[in-house]
């Protein structure tokens, strides 16, 4: 049985077909129970996000794993075959510590990916389909991303728009929770901007936006982190005096936020210094407000410029990190070897023992019928080395015998060593040590 992972992401798949294979929730779970009692797939972990679907599982062949995403998802198997890739073993746990270390993802180091895996991990625990060693892989997983995350800097500089903004005002304020927000329109950029900086600890956020159900939406979404209001859209200039930081994108053909509004603000505030980030095209913003002492005013150009050379860091820091992922699945393989190991150890041990229990039985039967104990002593010995070493004898004569010469080479240069070290062992209980 082997470990695969198999699936579709941004860069195999199309956004339509990505739908198509896509899990919510509750469908999954449903899915996975049932897989509880399948006799071939039971042991699984799937991970499904807007850019991934991902199969993780120990089982025979890949094609189960490929038969199963098609059927759940009422797909011809040859019409997903074209977008999947699939990975085994060493190849499969590589691509599982890249994932949970943002280092697959369609945006380089972003953060998000590690948690969505440890929740994929918990919906497949709760339904009792992973084993230990399924469990093991994943939490070495977390464990090789908690070491990119915090000895590279694949994650540490802002490479999208809503954490350039929320980097920004840490920058120009030093302390965040102090801060009013004002996000002008509640698009998917906005929306960001207010995520981000409710996580960083600002003391309120201010909604304008021209409709109030988006704005609502918004609202909700953020309202367990930080303190929120909605301005109507036509009471923006009177309300532009309550912010620190104003963060504009509405795709108005005209400026909505204009040089004297910003001045009447700043009379307001006593000149207290104002943060105004402009992510619209054609521009939000008035440019010359700029001009104003105690503006800091930036656009989208200024920002993207910023993200390119923090994206260039994040792909030079990304070359140290897949060196330490394939470092960390190396440790992984030699030490799945030394556990698949200790079982045929602890076999060969069981029946060392059953030997010796057998001889020193004989042994002492020849004791009772008044055999010479230094003879029987003798016999024991000798029978018993006898019987230890013949299976190592044969496999002696089959490596000296095998085609490939390295088995016999290696035998030959570690026997010597390990019989040399229980020498010195024995030699130093002997002398006290």
């Amino acid at each position: 049985m082997s470990f695969f992972a198999l699936g579709v992401n941004h860069q195999t798949a199309s956004v339509e077909l990505r739908e198509r294979v896509a899990f919510n929730p509750e469908r999954l779970n449903q899915l996975l129970s049932q897989q509880s009692h399948h006799h071939e797939l039971h042991d699984m972990v799937v991970v499904s996000t807007c850019n991934r679907t991902e199969i993780y599982a120990m089982a025979d062949h890949a094609d189960i794993l490929l038969n199963w995403l098609a059927e759940s998802n009422q797909i011809e198997v040859k019409q997903l075959s074209n977008h999947v890739y699939c990975y085994e073993n060493t190849e499969a746990v590589s691509h599982l510590m890249r994932v949970s270390s943002g280092l697959d993802s369609l945006m380089l180091g972003e953060p998000q990916i590690l948690g969505q895996v440890k929740t994929a991990l918990s919906c497949a625990k709760d339904v009792g389909v992973v084993s230990q060693q399924l469990n093991q892989i994943f939490e070495y997983a977390f464990y090789a991303a908690k070491r990119v995350r915090s000895e590279t800097a694949v994650g540490s500089h802002a490479v999208s728009m809503g954490y350039a903004v929320a980097q920004l005002a840490l920058q120009v304020f030093s302390e965040a929770s102090t801060l009013t927000v004002m996000v002008v329109a509640a698009g998917e950029m906005n929306s960001l901007v207010a995520k981000h900086l409710a996580e960083m600890g600002v003391a309120k956020i201010l909604i304008c936006n021209r409709g109030r159900e988006r704005a609502e939406k918004l609202a909700q979404e953020i309202a367990h982190r930080v303190s929120v209001e909605i301005i109507p859209f036509d009471q923006l200039a009177q309300n532009l005096h309550r912010a620190d930081v104003i963060s504009s994108c509405t795709g108005s053909l005209h400026q909505v936020i204009a040089f004297s509004d910003v001045k009447a603000a700043l009379k307001k505030r006593r000149y207290e210094q104002m943060l105004m980030v402009d992510l619209a095209v054609p521009r939000d913003i008035d440019s010359k407000i700029e001009s104003l002492d105690g503006v800091y005013l930036y656009g989208v150009d200024d920002l993207q410029s910023v993200i390119d050379e923090n994206l260039a860091q994040r792909r030079q820091a990304a070359v140290e990190a897949e060196v330490m992922v394939n470092q960390l699945v190396s440790k992984l393989v030699i030490q799945q070897k030394v556990d698949a190991a200790a079982d045929l150890i602890c076999h060969y041990r069981e029946q060392a023992e059953m030997l010796e229990q057998q001889e020193l039985k004989h042994a002492l039967e020849s004791l009772k019928s008044d055999a010479d104990p230094e003879q029987v002593l003798q016999a024991f010995a000798h029978r018993l080395t006898q019987k230890l070493l013949h299976p190592t004898s044969i496999l002696l004569r089959q490596a000296a015998q095998h085609e490939d010469p390295s088995h016999m080479e290696w035998l030959r240069e570690s026997l010597p060593e390990i019989l040399e070290n229980r020498r010195k062992s024995k030699l130093d209980q002997e002398n006290g040590k």
